[in-house]
C-alpha cells in the first residue's frame, strides 16, 4: 500500500502591522539603515510575494519550519551584533554635528594628583637628598654653609668662601648622617670649591642642568641650610641674568678674615659682596673677585651659601653665593629682601676638571 503525502505549501510570514523602515540615503552608492527603538541595528523586513493562503499542515513539517525560523532569527541577531556598533557610529556622525567618540578616545590634560613634576613640592622631594649642610671650623671660628652632591661617592660642590681656611670640615646629609670631608680643589676667582666625603657611598647625586637656557621669569627653587636650618626650601623666579657680583677672594696662607670661611663678623649679616660699585653685608676686603651671576628673588639667607638654585625639572642651574639684606640700627639684618645671586652651573661645569685636579682654571 502506497502512502500519499500531502504536498508541502510554501510558508510566508505574516505582513508586519507597521510601515517598513525606509533607508536614509547619504550620497550615491551609500545607504545607511537607521537603528530601531532599542538602539541596535534593525534590518528592514523583506517584501514577500504573497500567495493565496492555504491550510498549514500540522505535525513534523511544522516543527521543521519552526526550527528554520529560529535559525534565521539567530543569524540576523549575529549579523546585527557584528555591524550594529559601526552602523550606529556612522549614523551618529551623519545626524549629529559633534564627532563620535569611542572607548579608546584619549582626553588631553594633566592629572596633578598623579604627579608632582613641575611643582615646588616635587622639586624639593627630588633634590633635597642631594643637598648637604657644611660646617667649617678654623682658628677664627666656625661657619655654616651648604653644598651639592655631584657623585654617589661623595664629591660635593660649594662656595670657596664657605670652606676657605678651614682646618676641619663636617658634612651632614639630608638623612642625618655626618661625614668628615677633605678639600679637593678651590677656585677663589670663581668662588667655587670641591670637597670629598670620607668613606661615603650610595649618595644621591644632583643633576646639573644648562644655565645658558635660563630665562628671566623662570621659576626656581633654592635649597640650603640658612642659619643652620638644614634642608630649608624657598622658591621664586630668575630676576635677571649676567649680574656682575664681587665677593671676597680668600686664598690659603693669606686669609683676611673677610670670607664666610673665617666668619669674623656677625653671622646674621650674611656674606660680604659688592654690586654696582657698592658694598653689602660687610667689607669685601682688599682681595676680591667678580663673576657673572644669576639674580633671583628666592629667599636666601646666611647658610644658603654653596647650596643649589634649581629649575622646575629638578636640575641644578646655579650655586647660591651671595645675597643682600639691609642692615638695621643694631647692626644685624632684617633677612632676605629678594636680592640673591647664584653662580651659573655652566661656570661650575667648565671648572670641574680643574677642581678635581686640585685647583681652579
Amino acid at each position: 500500500m502506497t502512502d500519499h503525502t500531502q504536498p508541502q505549501q510554501p510558508y510566508y510570514p505574516p505582513r508586519p502591522p507597521y510601515e517598513p523602515t525606509r533607508p536614509i540615503t547619504t550620497e550615491p552608492g551609500t545607504t545607511v539603515w537607521p537603528s530601531g527603538s532599542g538602539g541596535g541595528f534593525t534590518p528592514p523586513p523583506a517584501e514577500p510575494a504573497y500567495a493565496a493562503a492555504g491550510p498549514v499542515p500540522a505535525g513534523p513539517v511544522s516543527r521543521r519550519r519552526a526550527k528554520r525560523g529560529v535559525g534565521l532569527m539567530a543569524a540576523v541577531a549575529i549579523a546585527a551584533a557584528a555591524i550594529g556598533g559601526g552602523t550606529a557610529t556612522l549614523v551618529q556622525q551623519l545626524t549629529s554635528d559633534a564627532p563620535a567618540t569611542t572607548a579608546s578616545s584619549v582626553v588631553s590634560g594633566t592629572n596633578v594628583s598623579a604627579s608632582s613634576t613641575g611643582t615646588v613640592a616635587g622639586v624639593a622631594a627630588a633634590v633635597s637628598p642631594s643637598i648637604v649642610e657644611i660646617s667649617a671650623s678654623s682658628t677664627s671660628g666656625e661657619s655654616t654653609g651648604s653644598g651639592v652632591i655631584i657623585t654617589g661617592d661623595g664629591e660635593i660642590v660649594t662656595n670657596n668662601h664657605v670652606i676657605s681656611g678651614a682646618s676641619e670640615i663636617t658634612v651632614r646629609t639630608s638623612d642625618g648622617k655626618t661625614y668628615r670631608a677633605d678639600v679637593v680643589g678651590k677656585d677663589p676667582d670663581k668662588d667655587l670649591a670641591l670637597i670629598k666625603l670620607r668613606n661615603a657611598s650610595g649618595l644621591k647625586a644632583a643633576t646639573l642642568g644648562d644655565s645658558s637656557k635660563v630665562r628671566v621669569g623662570d621659576e626656581v627653587v633654592a635649597i640650603g641650610s640658612p642659619e643652620g636650618l638644614t634642608g630649608t626650601v624657598t622658591s621664586g623666579i630668575v630676576s635677571a641674568l649676567d649680574r656682575d657680583v664681587t665677593v671676597a677672594k680668600d686664598t690659603e696662607g693669606s686669609d683676611s678674615g673677610q670670607g664666610q670661611g673665617q666668619q669674623q663678623w656677625d653671622p646674621r649679616q650674611g656674606w660680604p659682596f659688592e654690586f654696582g660699585g657698592q658694598q653689602f653685608n660687610g667689607d669685601t676686603g682688599s682681595s676680591k673677585t667678580t663673576y657673572k651671576a644669576l639674580q633671583t628673588d628666592a629667599s636666601l639667607n646666611p647658610g644658603n651659601s654653596g647650596g643649589a638654585l634649581i629649575n622646575m625639572n629638578g636640575e641644578i642651574i646655579g650655586i647660591n653665593s651671595a645675597m643682600y639684606s639691609p642692615s638695621s640700627s643694631s647692626g644685624s639684618t632684617a633677612g632676605s629682601v629678594g636680592l640673591g645671586f647664584a653662580i651659573p652651573v655652566n661656570t661650575l661645569k667648565a671648572d670641574l676638571d680643574a677642581l678635581r685636579s686640585g685647583g681652579g682654571s
